[in-house]
């Protein structure tokens, strides 16, 4: 309930630059867990949508690598940027139903993620590196598309 009233708050916060809409819908796909200490699902289907400005926001659904659902809520900086592809650096929280105390560092079952994320044209892959508990990093990937409104 907490990480929902944080999302609420981010959002609310966030209002008068996200009221023109979303910019981008990505579609999650999947995961590849580097040197994993367990067994994970690396099928992971979501849809995210996001807001282009200063900042990009991103919230979105995604089944977890634990098989459970999980929602996100990112903040990214652009650091590069060029017509075919661009990279930009996210921070924000996710929620991990029952095993977000699976993470080093949690609070309960809302978890900090952070990592670099690399667009060429519509295709996206992240890197989120681990906390050495249960990997030492994860590649994720998906397509991502203008939306216009």
């Amino acid at each position: 309930m907490r990480f929902v009233c944080l999302v609420v708050l981010f959002f609310v916060a966030l209002a008068p630059a996200l009221s023109a809409g979303p910019d981008r819908i990505s579609v999650h796909l999947g995961s590849v867990h580097v040197n994993a200490q367990e067994e994970f699902e690396e099928f992971n289907p979501g849809l995210f949508l996001s807001w282009d400005r200063q900042l990009s926001y991103t919230f979105g659904a995604f089944r977890n690598s634990y098989g459970d659902l999980s929602v996100a809520a990112t903040a990214a900086v652009p650091i590069l940027h060029r017509r075919t592809y661009r990279m930009q650096v996210f921070g924000g929280l996710a929620y991990y139903p029952d095993n977000g105390r699976n993470f080093r560092v949690n609070f309960g079952d809302v978890v900090p993620v952070a990592g670099l994320r690399l667009f060429y044209r519509n295709a996206f892959v992240q890197f989120l590196p681990g906390d050495g508990n249960q990997a030492d990093g994860v590649f994720s990937f998906g397509f991502s598309f203008p939306m216009r409104m």
